[in-house]
């Protein structure tokens, strides 16, 4: 028969796709036409190759948490304002190159939002980065101390997503007050970023302590931002909880 050898054909050519459905096309009886039969190879194609791209972005990404937004619970109060998330929500922001900060005390959803968000990112052909902001501190030492900095900053610099976890969670040196202020300036106009904090904006500038850099950093990152203002009790530990009684439950 001709389709095995054609089958290979296409794998060489890595046309994958293709050669997976001529593959089921020659194992199913079918009366399709011509036309349809190899429009059926192409859309295969095409599937293959977005599902290759997506999850070659989301290994780039490197998101901490499997989340998307399908999954949100929106039945726990959180204090969001519907109107900001659904704007937050369309990915618009990343086309316009606004950023997004999300807010609240511990345990409330911050990192889970905020890779829901970039994990749709993904799926929107976006480049995305994330970083826990103390694990991008040590990642700037490492390639500093490599003699490759520049190239690092500029990786940052390119991709239309940097999502920045945990701002405030512990005070950063002048050294990384610096990068940070020249990852953020290479990025003013030009990309996205999303920052979560426990820490209110309003304290922002106040955690930076140095004033000149404060204003320096916070007038490329705040003024034009979505803010996603957080609250509630710790879902964390709400789930503790609920495990702890279904075990007393089974025990019972």
């Amino acid at each position: 028969m001709l389709t095995e050898p054609m089958i290979q054909q296409l794998r060489d050519l890595r046309l994958r796709g293709m050669a997976a459905a001529l593959a089921q096309q020659s194992r199913d009886s079918t009366d399709l036409s011509f036309d349809e039969r190899l429009s059926l190879l192409i859309q295969h194609e095409i599937t293959e190759r977005a599902s290759a791209r997506l999850a070659q972005r989301l290994r780039w990404a490197r998101l901490p948490l499997n989340a998307v937004l399908e999954d949100l619970d929106t039945r726990t109060p959180r204090g969001i304002d519907p109107r900001p998330f659904a704007q937050v929500r369309d990915l618009a922001w990343i086309d316009a190159h606004l950023n997004v900060l999300i807010t609240g005390p511990c345990g409330v959803g911050k990192s889970f939002i905020a890779c829901a968000l970039a994990h749709a990112a993904c799926r929107a052909d976006h480049a995305v980065r994330c970083f826990r902001l103390p694990r991008l501190a040590d990642d700037l030492a490492r390639f500093r101390a490599l003699n490759n900095r520049s190239s690092f900053l500029k990786q940052l610099a390119k991709v239309d997503l940097l999502v920045l976890d945990d701002f405030g969670l512990a005070p950063m040196s002048e050294e990384v007050k610096r990068d940070l202020l020249e990852i953020l300036d290479d990025r003013y106009d030009r990309r996205s970023t999303l920052i979560t904090s426990q820490l209110p904006v309003d304290q922002w500038h106040l955690h930076l302590a140095d004033p000149t850099l404060a204003d320096a950093i916070l007038d490329r990152l705040v003024h034009n931002s979505y803010r996603l203002a957080l609250s509630g009790a710790s879902m964390r530990k709400q789930k503790a909880e609920t495990k702890k009684t279904a075990a007393v439950s089974r025990k019972s």
